[in-house]
């Protein structure tokens, strides 16, 4: 595609009918290449950073506008290029190397990330019916002076029973709840209501040990009947399988505070030691996420949500606690293998 001599610079100042006339039918020629041959890929898969130079990969548009260099305004007339990533000139294949001339026009190479659609998220504070992984969820205390709200994960299954599955801390209030205790969608402190708005009732946690290491934070609910829950996570989907974690890869997730965020997974066997109310609790084999351009991936009342491969949505942890600046989470496999039970 590209010429072998470049064309005089035009001035997008002084670019005249006959220039632009020209410069469409470069960039006809040019999306023709790179965009109407590209791969249908989901709006979620989409967003995870891509790691290829290939243009049918890393082109999402092109268009005519100022030739930009160094971040400097040149006020040269120009065929745009707008990749997800700019890659260094020694980091791309010969064959993957865009042109920097179509039709003897200059081309501009610009990153632009991933375009997608802009649309409000689901408030995951508000009652559902049915309730969906992602949405506030949590109990009241016996004597009824303590409320709260994290996170419903996933639904799980065993011998043909239907569990919300979430952290013991939002489900059981750290081993102190009785087992039958109801559990509420929304939370109560979200504005759930005792009388109206019970959808399970906590059957089974994995006691947390102050004395002991600890592997996971987790708990099921049976659920006040089938038709109550449905596994599909508000904005993502239903889980799609397990996966096991690995270092590198990128996940997502919905929680109750922090609604969508995605990032990325750094580390898999991690030892740490995270404040509870009843004291300092020790975690070893716990998976670290650090959030996308320095944003949080997490924060309070997050607690208990599924955390999921990005592109494939594979569950691989269960969301349980954190920093300003890192999340933690156990294995999904530890968890269900800990409960007993199958992901829905």
């Amino acid at each position: 595609m590209a010429s072998k001599k470049a064309a005089q610079p035009i001035s997008v100042f002084e670019a005249s009918a006959s220039h632009f006339k020209k410069f469409r039918s470069a960039k006809k020629k040019a999306s023709a290449q790179y965009l109407a041959s590209q791969p249908q890929v989901s709006a979620l898969a989409a967003l995870a950073p891509i790691g290829s130079p290939k243009p049918e990969q890393n082109v999402v548009g092109v268009g005519i506008g100022e030739k930009i260099s160094n971040g400097l305004s040149t006020g040269v007339m120009a065929v745009k290029l707008l990749v997800r990533v700019k890659f260094s000139n020694d980091a791309i294949p010969d064959a993957d190397v865009l042109p920097e001339t179509i039709d003897g026009l200059p081309v501009d190479v610009e990153q632009v990330g991933t375009f997608r659609r802009f649309a409000s998220k689901p408030n995951p504070r508000k009652r559902f019916r049915p309730a969906r992984p992602g949405c506030s969820c949590g109990f009241q205390d016996p004597n009824g002076q303590f409320i709260m709200a994290g996170t419903f994960g996933a639904v799980v299954t065993d011998s043909g029973k239907t569990y919300v599955l979430s952290n013991n801390h939002v489900l059981a209030d750290e081993n102190k709840l009785p087992i039958g205790s109801p559990i509420f969608q929304p939370g109560l402190l979200d504005g759930g209501k005792p009388s109206t708005d019970q959808i399970a009732s906590l059957t089974r946690f994995i006691p947390l040990n102050p004395a002991a290491v600890n592997r996971v934070d987790c708990a099921i609910a049976e659920a006040a009947s089938a038709s109550v829950l449905s596994k599909n996570i508000l904005f993502i989907g239903a889980p799609n399988g397990t996966a096991d974690a690995a270092i590198g890869m990128e996940v997502h997730k919905f929680g109750r505070t922090t609604s969508y965020s995605a990032g990325r997974i750094t580390s898999v066997e991690t030892d740490v030691t995270v404040g509870y109310e009843m004291g300092s609790v020790q975690f070893t084999n716990q998976i670290l996420i650090v959030g996308h351009n320095a944003q949080p991936f997490s924060a309070g009342g997050d607690s208990g949500s599924l955390i999921l491969e990005r592109g494939t949505n594979r569950a691989v942890a269960l969301l349980f606690a954190g920093s300003s600046s890192h999340t933690i989470a156990n294995h999904i496999g530890d968890v269900l293998q800990a409960l007993g039970v199958t992901l829905a």
